[in-house]
């Protein structure tokens, strides 16, 4: 069925950087349309209208939109349980940004709503659908690389407290009643959720430890966490905000018994990157081709509107498992002992 066939009304929660830079473009490429938008901020609804979306200043007004089938949340994370459990209350399918939530509590409720409403339901873990990382997947279940003993994911950024995302907004990121945490609440997410999407199966250890080096704000700046999936594969992370963006900041690495699989530049909302095959017999190193134009955000539209059209496409879509990551985060930061990560213990 051609992708125009599958169009998908939407609408967005939320009309900050990520949604206006990277999901409203993702969805006009998908061949979906961006019905509407709610958002507080008049700078953030005229910027929508500007985009030919309808603007509302509260969520029910986006409910109400009959033409609205699927909403994206890029809320600040405290936001996301009132808006899940609204919008499946509402019958209308929800993609949440990662974390689910800003505390487990929220989280465990959210995935309540999901299961006593019957809701489709996705959270935003958009680097499973980066065209290079999906690469990787296939060959590590072709046996390139033999048995995975190894991942190792570098994933940081410069984030101060001067950073503003759009118009001036502030930097909700460092506010720990906000976010629920600092660098580990926000990137390892994605490493965390990567481990299961490459391996088949995911994290059941992990351990973590935080830092607040270079920033002057009160959640952590970095992290490093260790894991152990139940296959026994090890997984070790670095997250950061204290990262000069003009370093080499992206980097996946996935050791097998056989070769080495590694990606430079993936990770992001950005298309491109490249991935490598290194034999482990020979030491060669060759290219592993994968579509570089389309980025992990248009694939993730593309994806959530076919398994709306398509129920037996849902599978790929879990809110259990991704409860399951947020545990995994909660437990990094009990066992890092980070006060911003306490009350999501």
């Amino acid at each position: 069925m051609a992708e125009m066939t599958q169009s998908v009304g939407w609408g967005i929660v939320g009309y900050g950087w990520v949604a206006r830079d990277y999901m409203a473009p993702g969805i006009r490429a998908a061949g979906h349309r961006l019905v509407a938008v709610a958002d507080p901020g008049a700078a953030s609804r005229e910027a929508a209208e500007a985009e030919g979306a309808r603007a509302h200043a509260d969520l029910a007004g986006l409910i109400a939109e009959p033409e609205v089938e699927a909403v994206y949340i890029a809320t600040p994370n405290h936001l996301h349980r009132g808006a899940v459990e609204a919008l499946c209350a509402a019958g209308k399918a929800v993609l949440c940004e990662k974390p689910m939530a800003a505390t487990l509590a929220d989280a465990e409720a959210m995935a309540a709503a999901v299961r006593r409403t019957s809701a489709f339901y996705g959270t935003a873990f958009d680097q499973r659908h980066h065209p290079g990382h999906a690469a990787m997947r296939a060959a590590i279940r072709e046996g390139r690389i033999g048995t995975v003993t190894a991942i190792r994911i570098v994933y940081a950024c410069w984030l101060d407290r001067a950073w503003t995302s759009f118009q001036g907004q502030p930097n909700w990121r460092i506010d720990p009643a906000q976010a629920g945490g600092g660098a580990l609440m926000d990137l390892a997410p994605h490493g965390l959720d990567l481990v299961d999407f490459l391996l088949g199966e995911p994290l059941v250890e992990i351990a973590a430890m935080t830092q607040a080096r270079a920033q002057d704000y009160a959640v952590d700046d970095g992290a490093l966490l260790i894991g152990r999936t139940e296959g026994g594969a090890l997984a070790q992370l670095n997250v950061a905000y204290n990262c000069p963006d003009a370093l080499p900041r992206r980097r996946l690495e996935v050791v097998g018994t056989k070769g080495l699989l590694t990606a430079i530049d993936t990770m992001g909302q950005t298309a491109g990157g490249s991935v490598t095959f290194t034999d482990g017999a020979s030491g060669r190193s060759v290219p592993i081709s994968f579509d570089t134009q389309a980025s992990p955000f248009l694939e993730q539209v593309r994806a959530f509107g076919r398994a709306l059209r398509e129920p037996e496409a849902r599978a790929a879509w879990d809110a259990e498992r991704d409860l399951h990551t947020m545990r995994l985060i909660a437990r990094a930061y009990a066992a890092a002992g980070t006060p911003a990560g306490r009350d999501a213990a």
